[in-house]
């Protein structure tokens, strides 16, 4: 089963930080409870509507799989490129990595949660920006 169709299953239940890194913690080495946790607090833009969750999930993913651990320039310009090229491709398809110009409102307010509600962003949008991120990560990460 493609890692998207996983994530947007997981989206009922989580938020899309989770949802996206938790598709890939099997592969990663890590346990679900693990990588709930560790993605919770990325979900809605880290909850003030900024780098989307898809997104953020997805540099999480990319730093287990990819990441540097030490101080060795190469190995940071690595993953810096790495992180580069998602971020590339995800504007390329989205237009931006903000949660909020993704959606069209700012979900950390409560104006923005009512807009957010009325346009029913996190089944018309949010699952877009979810099955992306996995594409991008199964396809070239």
């Amino acid at each position: 089963m493609k890692k998207s169709s996983i994530a947007l299953q997981k989206f009922s239940s989580y938020n899309c930080s989770q949802s996206v890194f938790s598709s890939f913690a099997d592969e990663l080495g890590l346990d679900q409870t693990t990588a709930l946790k560790l993605a919770s607090g990325f979900g809605g833009g880290m909850a003030c509507a900024e780098t989307c969750g898809a997104v953020t999930g997805s540099y999480l993913v990319i730093g287990l799989k990819h990441g540097h651990c030490n101080a060795d320039l190469l190995e940071k310009h690595h993953t810096k490129e790495l992180i580069l090229k998602f971020n590339a491709k995800f504007k390329a398809k989205h237009g931006s990595l903000i949660c909020k110009e993704l959606i069209g409102c700012d979900i950390s307010t409560p104006d923005g949660q009512v807009k957010a509600k009325e346009k029913d962003a996190f089944k018309e949008f949010c699952p877009q920006f979810i099955a992306t991120a996995c594409d991008i990560l199964e396809e070239d990460f």
